[in-house]
């Protein structure tokens, strides 16, 4: 009798358990919840908002941190590396400028504004949880959607970039992803119910990301034409649509495009710096991967370089010594992109680590990377819808880097959509395994 009531007070509370994980598997608020609070329970239990004072704070935000000080103390948009430079447009002004008023308010590379950013980027990082699911729901299944937002709120290696680093990587991923939804949105869905509102919504989007990571306007064409390609093909207007996003988004670029011409005299698009980083991956020595001895905080020659001749002229120098390399031998220039191409996806060489910790870190790297390109292969084939965008967001995204140089922290921006496409292809394979 008593072991009766036994595995009935079991059965009663295995059932309970199961209750519990049905009501909140699929529901967005405990996936953003969970997350958010695995990654400020990481900044906590780690003091990962314990930067080391070393190099003067560089590594509290690197250029980011530098521009934030800057504004914080009353220099204005400048000194990326440090030194009194004078004005910069070395980086996209959003996320300097987020980085400056947390300073304003917490202090200057305190621990405070340490903790204040990190969960400031734990917190995009845990709303990506929501266009992941939305997106993984459209194209794949409600399953795949449920398995990618919980792989995200919960993977160790996507809390590393928004728990240890002041820069815009975590925005950059939440950005992408949403981008990603509302194309989807305008694209496959049948009516219009909101009219012109989705257009404005999409121009606003592209104009954060483009003034948070240039980089993601990589894939604005084919967002764009995707959509309006999916629409016309069923017979659905979209030139008022297109014609208020552009609006809309060079409204929004418009003050910082103004900015920055009158601060150098000349027209410069957000940022200036690609030729120096062209330089810091095409020259003599290049092997695939960032020279990075060769930035201006780690070469005092440069800095000097950049001190005495400035910002621009500095920058245009090192693109003349990047052309000059790649002009002089075509076919050398291309096996370096292939090296990149395969780091971007493999991971780089890791030479400061111990030899069997860097091929395990590299392997999973990897593996992860196998899944994105099986995933994207099944979902072409089987015609999922949106399938094609995925392709062309993950080929004009990445492709800068095969040029430039690849880094880790390049692929965060399209994780989301690596973990959408990974637990797709894990699914399929239960699928077969259960037949």
């Amino acid at each position: 009798m008593h072991s009766t009531n036994e595995a009935a007070a079991s059965d009663r509370h295995a059932r309970g358990w199961l209750n519990l994980w049905s009501r909140i598997r699929a529901s967005q608020f405990w996936m953003v919840a969970i997350a958010l609070f695995l990654r400020v329970g990481w900044i906590i239990a780690g003091h990962t908002y314990k930067f080391k004072p070393a190099e003067d704070n560089f590594g509290f935000g690197w250029e980011m941190g530098r521009i934030g000080a800057a504004i914080a103390s009353g220099h204005g948009f400048s000194n990326p590396f440090g030194a009194a430079t004078g004005p910069t447009a070395w980086e996209p002004p959003l996320y300097p400028c987020l980085t400056a008023a947390v300073f304003k308010i917490f202090g200057i590379y305190s621990h405070a504004s340490a903790f204040v950013l990190l969960s400031i980027n734990s917190v995009f990082s845990a709303l990506t949880c929501i266009p992941i699911f939305l997106i993984a729901k459209r194209v794949f299944s409600e399953k795949v959607a449920v398995g990618a937002a919980w792989t995200w709120a919960v993977l160790p290696y996507v809390m590393f970039w928004c728990t240890r680093w002041v820069w815009e990587t975590s925005l950059s991923a939440l950005l992408m992803a949403l981008i990603l939804w509302l194309a989807l949105t305008l694209g496959l869905t049948l009516e219009d119910r909101d009219g012109l509102k989705p257009w404005l919504t999409f121009g606003l989007l592209w104009a954060i990301a483009a003034l948070n990571s240039t980089v993601l306007l990589a894939f604005l064409p084919a967002s764009g034409l995707w959509a309006w390609y999916r629409r016309w093909k069923r017979g659905k207007k979209s030139f008022a649509g297109v014609v208020l996003a552009s609006v809309v988004f060079f409204a929004c670029i418009a003050p910082w495009l103004v900015r920055n011409y009158e601060t150098f005299g000349q027209f410069i698009f957000i940022r200036d710096n690609f030729g120096a980083e062209l330089r810091l991956g095409n020259g003599n020595g290049a092997d695939g991967t960032w020279m990075q001895y060769l930035h201006p905080t780690q070469d005092v020659y440069a800095m000097r370089q950049y001190t005495t001749m400035g910002e621009l002229a500095y920058i245009a120098m090192r693109k003349r010594q990047a052309l000059d390399y790649i002009e002089a031998d075509y076919p050398r220039f291309a096996l370096l992109c292939l090296k990149r191409f395969v780091y971007y996806w493999a991971g780089p060489p890791r030479l400061a680590q111990t030899w069997w910790l860097a091929q395990v870190k590299n392997s999973l790297f990897l593996a992860s990377s196998v899944l994105v390109f099986w995933g994207l292969g099944r979902a072409l084939r089987q015609h999922r819808p949106g399938a094609w965008l995925l392709f062309w967001m993950i080929l004009s995204y990445t492709a800068i880097y095969y040029v430039v140089f690849p880094n880790q922290r390049y692929r965060h921006p399209i994780e989301p959509e690596i973990a959408i496409l990974g637990v797709f292809v894990l699914t399929e394979a239960g699928k077969k395994g259960s037949r």
